[in-house]
Order: structure tokens, then C-alpha cells, then sequence
């Protein structure tokens, strides 16, 4: 399958989010998939590594309105470049050609990207598969969301994310969920 992941450019190699996003890159790329992240830095950069340093394929989205604004190319472990010349055409690319995803903890970009993501599966403009939020931030944020919104998000809305604790747990739902 071709996973697509998100999260934070900001984390750093030896900080716990950086050694945890490459320890998911390397578990997927162990399971036989293909990593899609956004190409660049922080949790991008670590699941890229840890995909391609466990001889997995990697693929990064990256675009030239990112790139005007932080001046950075794409990590040293993208096999595979998708340019795009525009931040929303990146992230319909990022969307569209998952066949999963896996959110890591991350600031607005994250945050965007999974309601985008979650979005697309309610209107069913793509097709269903696993949307896998890890860490605990991400329950209390979205419990906080249902709560404070009331009956705004249904059930069957809410059934179309699932939770992780951790990388480990985060990979042995996305085999469960695409082999059920």
C-alpha cells in the first residue's frame, strides 16, 4: 500500500518525535509499503529515513509555494520527487494517492492535513481506508472537538478516525484494518 504520513517539520534527529518518526518509517517500509510524507524536514524527514534506511520506497510531495517560503528541497532520502507548484495542489496529491494514512503529532500543517484528509473520506471523494491518529494529543483534541461541537459530528463521522498510542500499535491497526 502507499501510506501516506503527516506530521511536524520541526522535530530533530535525537528528539523523541524525530527517533519515533523514523522507527514508523522503518516499520512500514519492514511491512512491504510505500511511504508518501511531504518531503521535507522533522517527522517528514524521519519516516523517509527510517523507510529508505529499511530499503523501502519512498515517495515525497513537495512544492514550490513551500519552497519560496522556507527555502528548503527535499530530504536526502526521497527516492521519488512529486513537485507540485501549489501548496493545495500538494496536499490533494498527499490525499488522493493514499491508500492509508498516519498522523503523527504536528502543529496547523498536521492539523489541516487530517481534516482534509477526513473530509475527503465523508464525502466519500475518495475511497475508504484507515486514517490512523497517533499519540494521545490527537484523542484529546478530537474528543474536545465532539464534545464542545455536540451533535455536529455523528457517529459514523467519528468512526472514520481511529487512534494509536504509538508507532508500534499505529502499524499493527493499519494491517488489521486493510486485511478485515
Amino acid at each position: 500500500m502507499k501510506v501516506t504520513v503527516f506530521g511536524s517539520a520541526r522535530p530533530q534527529p535525537g528528539e523523541s518525535a524525530y527517533e519515533e518518526a523514523l522507527q514508523l518509517g522503518k516499520l512500514l517500509a519492514i511491512a512491504g509499503h510505500t511511504v508518501i510524507t511531504g518531503g521535507y524536514m522533522g517527522t517528514m524527514e524521519a519516516v523517509s529515513r527510517g523507510a529508505a534506511e529499511a530499503g523501502g520506497h519512498v515517495i515525497g510531495v513537495t512544492c514550490e509555494e513551500v519552497e519560496n517560503w522556507r527555502r528548503r528541497a527535499a530530504n536526502p532520502w526521497v527516492l521519488e520527487e512529486w513537485r507540485r507548484p501549489t501548496l493545495m495542489e500538494r496536499l490533494d496529491t498527499l490525499v488522493s494517492s493514499a491508500d492509508a494514512a498516519l498522523a503523527l503529532p504536528g502543529g496547523p500543517g498536521t492539523f489541516t492535513e487530517i481534516l482534509l484528509f477526513w473530509n475527503r473520506l465523508l464525502i466519500q471523494s475518495i475511497p475508504p481506508c484507515p486514517l490512523i491518529l497517533i499519540g494521545d494529543a490527537w484523542k484529546t483534541v478530537f474528543n474536545t472537538f465532539y464534545r464542545e461541537m455536540g451533535n455536529a459530528v455523528s457517529e459514523q463521522e467519528k468512526a472514520l478516525l481511529s487512534f494509536a498510542e504509538n508507532v508500534h500499535q499505529a502499524v499493527a491497526m493499519l494491517s488489521k484494518q486493510t486485511h478485515s
